[in-house]
């Protein structure tokens, strides 16, 4: 097949990858195996002489207090290490500062945030730093995270990274109107006609007066666990292929186009379509929406008037969802101490109790496995109910799909889910069509 011409990528990040975990090929997802090492010399990771390291974040200014406060509880809490917060920008300001400063050599921070999506990019180039060896000289709790977070941040049996600001897919809904109809949330995705059919509301002149749910069409992170879970192949296990032709794909986004035509759901697209379907929700006008879980605050804080309810996406056999939020690692390219001193201050973000900190504060979930076991575990649940949801799936977050022309594709996707949805597309027609340019552009 002809290709659509030569892509010009920056030399750090000319990564062809098929990073390909059970959504990427549709199969059965190992155990995540972490990489085998030798017995360190824990001295070697030992902080010897006072220090002072950089960290880069992307917690906007609402966040500030929050970040002085952490990082000053740290600082007080040994005579060693002085960590300075710096904040670059959002995720992607992050990427392109920390690029240059690796292919310049100079200015590297000594920890940095990175927005989930880049791990495997990272890693593949040799710009983190490799934790194992950081986790067994002190005995840090790997596998208190979630299953899927660990495999999350590491690449290829190397740990590069650690969970951080973690969010995922979540359905929120409104709680008052779910206990008035008598309904709760479907686990299964075959039951969500039904459902939807119970909570809508139509007008006289059969319009609708209150939406089942919305469906985010600007990004399809909102989405695509509705296929991986049905069974789609959206990047085939050879690389270079989709599913999105096959049986699976067309009977899903036939049946989201079926909630749409009969008036239960809608597709929200275009730049002002996520604070659209967010102030329709706050006006009870939809009965819930798909969103980001690190919404949590926003959403509880903007509805005054009912009870905000958080539920895990309806599926099938599996119930998987995709990570979203950020991680942190150390650059490599930093001389020892400073990545020994970088090791400490990380461990410690990422321990229960800052964990927590960050949880109650920001709208991010927990990622650690123990909390429910912990007394601040118990009093977050107690505050944030609507959590539950989250703790009892810690293990069903898993990472989003890695390919080199990934943007590409899910732009394609989302064009023709809208042209279908919105502007009455045939789905039958259009699907090989999609399928053809998705086809081309994992070819490229």
């Amino acid at each position: 097949m002809k290709k659509r011409g030569e892509r010009v990528f920056c030399a750090l990040l000319v990564v062809s990858l098929c990073v390909s975990g059970m959504f990427a090929g549709g199969t059965k997802e190992a155990p995540v195996k972490q990489q085998e090492i030798p017995k360190v010399d824990a001295s070697k990771y030992e902080v010897t002489k006072p220090i002072e390291i950089t960290w880069w974040h992307a917690l906007e200014n609402q966040y500030s207090d929050l970040v002085d406060e952490i990082v000053n509880d740290f600082n007080n809490s040994q005579d060693k290490i002085k960590v300075k917060a710096e904040y670059i920008g959002n995720y992607a300001t992050v990427n392109e500062t920390l690029v240059a400063a690796q292919v310049a050599g100079t200015g590297l921070p000594a920890l940095v945030v990175a927005n989930t999506p880049y791990v495997a990019q990272y890693g593949a180039s040799g710009l983190c730093e490799d934790l194992n060896p950081y986790i067994q000289a002190t005995g840090f709790d790997i596998n208190d995270f979630g299953e899927g977070m660990i495999k999350a941040s590491a690449y290829e049996g190397k740990q590069v990274s650690l969970p951080f600001l973690i969010s995922t897919q979540i359905m929120y809904y409104n709680k008052d109107m779910a206990k008035a109809k008598g309904i709760e949330i479907p686990t299964k995705f075959k039951d969500m006609n039904e459902f939807l059919s119970k909570v809508t509301e139509f007008n006289a002149d059969g319009s609708t007066k209150v939406w089942g749910t919305i469906v985010p069409g600007w990004d399809q992170w909102y989405f695509e666990t509705f296929f991986l879970n049905n069974g789609v192949n959206i990047i085939n296990p050879d690389g270079i292929s989709t599913d999105f032709g096959g049986k699976a794909s067309i009977e899903t986004t036939k049946e989201i186009g079926d909630w749409i035509k009969k008036g239960y759901a809608y597709f929200a697209v275009g730049k002002d379509g996520s604070s659209i379907m967010r102030q329709t929700f706050i006006d009870q006008k939809a009965f819930s929406v798909i969103h980001t879980s690190s919404l949590y605050n926003t959403y509880v804080n903007l509805c005054k008037n009912f009870e905000v309810g958080m539920a895990w996406l309806p599926a099938t056999d599996t119930k998987k969802q995709e990570i979203g939020g950020c991680v942190l690692l150390i650059p490599a390219k930093n001389d020892q101490q400073t990545k020994n001193a970088a090791w400490q201050f990380l461990s410690y973000l990422c321990s229960k109790e800052v964990n927590m900190k960050w949880a109650e504060g920001t709208g991010y979930m927990p990622t650690r496995k123990s909390v429910l076991e912990t007394q601040e575990g118990k009093d977050f649940l107690a505050k944030k109910p609507a959590f539950k949801a989250i703790f009892d799936n810690l293990d069903n977050i898993y990472p989003r799909i890695q390919n080199k022309n990934w943007n590409q594709l899910a732009k394609i996707w989302m064009n023709y889910l809208s042209e279908f949805y919105n502007n009455g597309k045939d789905i039958d027609t259009g699907i090989p069509q999609m399928t053809e340019e998705i086809n081309e552009v994992l070819e490229d």
